[in-house]
């Protein structure tokens, strides 16, 4: 663990000295994660096992036949997430897209798909739950959806009454989204699928992983989950990936997906350009960087709750996604804060974040997001629904540093 950079802080942020020596404290009871090092070690036996080496960054053009740095990504990526197959493509272009190919590819006209985390975040909700064109809706995929209980577990009873012959998929949200819900532990969802094993039906199980992987020393998919998918410009690009997504899981399953986004007959097709490169490192540098915005996650935390805000998680409990919330209740302290956080980003500092509508939502979104790949989630980032309580949903950091001065400054601007 980094020391904790007390006296430079508490030079430049005098006005946060007292909170600042308790976050200190507090942080310096942190030792170096075990769950970083697990992950770092697991990315690192992958890419030695398979052998990458320099010829397979350089990646493909045209037609992308016979691109052995994707083949061998991909299998990387089957070793990491102990999966049988997975589909690593720069054109699945946000982890939404993958969602959906990974569900629309697995389920049929007159099938249905059952969340059983709540109502999906508006971005997903507009492809399952809406009516439109391409919506499952308009081709007879029929789409519910059941509530955690109060405490966040599964509703075991709801779902058992839902699920039926016709349950082609189960979804499951790992992250809380736009609400105070806790983000869902791989362990809860092992004890959900260890449930599910022993029902009259057992329907394909897939989870939404944005914002979770590293988080944990174990995925989903080695928790009984079918499949699993996310995007690129999250944790496991690493902050590097320009682009893409993933797919991971059952073989078949991938498959389907893969055949889906390309074409029956043309999965060894799909050209790569220059990107392998960014992948494959980011990819690499992920567990780290998930490891360091854990940290700084921790620290908005402890400084949040010093300065009665209520925040979620706590500071000490245990992490299942990068994102930490902060409720600041006011209109005018969440565009402080955001506006702050925009200002000590190393891309458009000089920019002022001003909420905006967003497809989808209905209330506008204030988003700070000075992040050298647009909309990357494990750069620093700071975002909410301005409307109340006005709750900031932090994420990311490429780096303790950047961080711990962002956040502090965001702060004592509250503070001011």
């Amino acid at each position: 663990m980094h020391p904790f950079p007390t006296k430079y802080l508490k030079q430049h942020y005098p006005v946060l000295g007292t909170e600042i020596e308790e976050a200190a404290t507090r942080l310096s009871t942190q030792q170096y994660s075990d769950t970083s090092f697990a992950n770092q070690d697991k990315v690192l036996k992958a890419f030695g096992r398979h052998k990458v080496s320099a010829d397979d960054l350089w990646g493909s053009t045209g037609y992308g036949y016979n691109d052995l740095g994707r083949e061998k990504l991909e299998a990387v990526f089957c070793t990491v997430f102990d999966t049988e197959r997975a589909l690593v493509r720069p054109n699945i272009v946000s982890g939404t897209h993958a969602i959906w190919l990974a569900l629309s590819a697995n389920v049929k006209p007159g099938q249905k798909v059952l969340s059983v985390t709540g109502e999906p975040y508006p971005t997903m909700k507009s492809v399952l739950a809406a009516d439109g064109p391409g919506s499952f809706k308009e081709i007879g995929i029929e789409f519910d959806a059941v509530d955690l209980t109060e405490t966040g577990d599964f509703d075991y009873n709801k779902i058992q009454d839902w699920i039926d012959a016709d349950t082609a998929v189960i979804y499951v949200q790992k992250s809380r989204g736009y609400s105070l819900r806790a983000p869902l532990s791989c362990g809860a969802i092992d004890e959900f699928t260890n449930w599910l094993n022993g029902c009259t039906y057992r329907p394909v199980v897939l989870v939404d992983n944005c914002y979770g992987e590293f988080v944990e020393i174990l995925e989903p998919s080695q928790c009984g989950a079918d499949i699993i998918a996310g995007s690129l410009i999250k944790n496991p690009g690493g902050g590097l990936a320009e682009t893409g997504g993933y797919i991971a899981g059952r073989a078949d399953l991938v498959a389907n997906a893969e055949q889906k986004l390309l074409a029956p007959g043309l999965t060894d097709m799909g050209a790569t350009g220059t990107m392998l490169r960014s992948i494959f490192q980011g990819f690499f540098l992920a567990p780290h960087w998930v490891g360091q915005a854990l940290t700084v996650a921790r620290y908005g935390a402890i400084m949040g709750e010093l300065l009665s805000y209520e925040v979620y998680p706590q500071w000490k409990a245990s992490r299942h996604d990068i994102v930490q919330t902060l409720v600041l209740n006011d209109r005018n302290l969440m565009s402080r804060f955001c506006s702050t956080i925009q200002s000590r980003s190393p891309i458009d500092s000089f920019v002022t974040p001003t909420e905006g509508l967003i497809p989808g939502y209905n209330s506008p979104v204030l988003m700070a997001a000075g992040s050298f790949i647009q909309g990357a989630s494990l750069e620093l980032s700071a975002d909410g629904p301005a409307c109340p309580p006005y709750i900031v949903y932090v994420q990311g950091s490429l780096g303790i540093e950047h961080g711990l001065l962002a956040l502090t400054e965001a702060f004592a601007a509250l503070k001011q």
